[in-house]
């Protein structure tokens, strides 16, 4: 468990077509909580067995994609130390004052050279709902829908990841828990700041700044199958799955929300530890090691992003 430095990923800001379907869809069917509308009409959500103020970020577009991903550090000091690190290494850094968005504290920005813009930040009010702590019920309120636990990671796809593993392991302390290997170089990398098989992956690709999914946390197996029957009781597109990652040992599903944005319900996945070596896939495996009961890869998984 990480005690210093960047804790976890913190909340997730994307753009949808249409916001009452996509209130629809992340609250009704994935099982999120509405926090507050904001005056500028972006919709704050969360999961119920999270603290923190919001873990998903709203905002009406007329192009489905990723505005920015944050991560939770541990102290204001650490916020200061890793802004002084980020310029040392050669990114401009911009500021974001507390309040931007609500229960937020200052935020630190910077666009890496995948094209995705991350931003740091140590404060965060609590909201509900929010898991009890005083002899504590395994819920504070009903789970419905697929029973989302919590925001768990993004994957993003971009050039020169190769850039983005130096900079996210010699800067932010991350480690590389799996990648993938071609001929031609390095294909894809899923990097943890914790215990956590991954908090945030990359994907090589020609274009920056694409999301490939955001991801939530189920708590079981059984979760991802109910999710699927949800995925069919109500028509929504979906992409792959059931099925299980040999990268991670992840269950998982995939599908898409109105938008076209890809989600991924996920359940099980290994604990990762910081002394752990990198596992290594190759291009003779990489079927199995996304796919791991299928053994191929699915062309939409691939090409599909926003």
């Amino acid at each position: 468990m990480s005690m210093t430095g960047v804790l976890r990923p913190g909340f997730i800001q994307i753009r949808v077509l249409d916001m009452p379907k996509a209130l629809e869809h992340y609250i009704k069917r994935i099982g999120l909580h509405e926090v507050m509308t904001g005056e500028d009409g972006r919709v704050y959500l969360k999961a119920g067995d999270e603290f923190d103020h919001h873990s998903i970020v709203l905002r009406t577009a007329d192009q489905a994609c990723v505005d920015y991903m944050t991560f939770k550090v541990a102290s204001e000091a650490d916020l200061d130390e890793f802004e002084k690190r980020i310029v040392a290494y050669g990114y401009a850094v911009d500021h974001v004052p507390a309040g931007e968005q609500p229960g937020i504290g200052r935020r630190v920005g910077f666009t890496i050279v995948s094209g995705h813009r991350i931003e740091l930040y140590a404060h965060a009010d609590l909201s509900d709902p929010k898991p009890f702590i005083h002899n504590p019920d395994v819920w504070s309120v009903e789970p419905h829908g697929m029973a989302a636990q919590r925001f768990d990671h993004a994957l993003f796809y971009g050039p020169d990841i190769d850039e983005n593993l130096d900079f996210f392991e010699k800067v932010l302390g991350f480690r590389c828990a799996e990648r993938v290997d071609t001929p031609d170089g390095l294909l894809a990398i899923w990097l943890s700041c914790g215990m956590k098989a991954h908090d945030i992956a990359f994907v090589k690709h020609p274009e920056p700044g694409k999301l490939h999914h955001l991801s939530f946390m189920l708590e079981s197996w059984g979760d991802v199958g109910h999710a699927a029957d949800i995925i069919t009781r109500y028509d929504i597109s979906i992409d792959v799955g059931p099925t299980r990652h040999g990268i991670t040992r992840g269950q998982t599903i995939y599908f898409f929300d109105p938008s076209g944005n890809r989600n991924e319900v996920f359940a099980g996945g290994y604990t990762y530890y910081p002394d752990n070596p990198t596992r290594t896939w190759d291009e003779s495996q990489i079927g199995k090691a996304i796919f791991y009961y299928e053994r191929q890869l699915n062309d939409a998984f691939l090409s599909v992003v926003t």
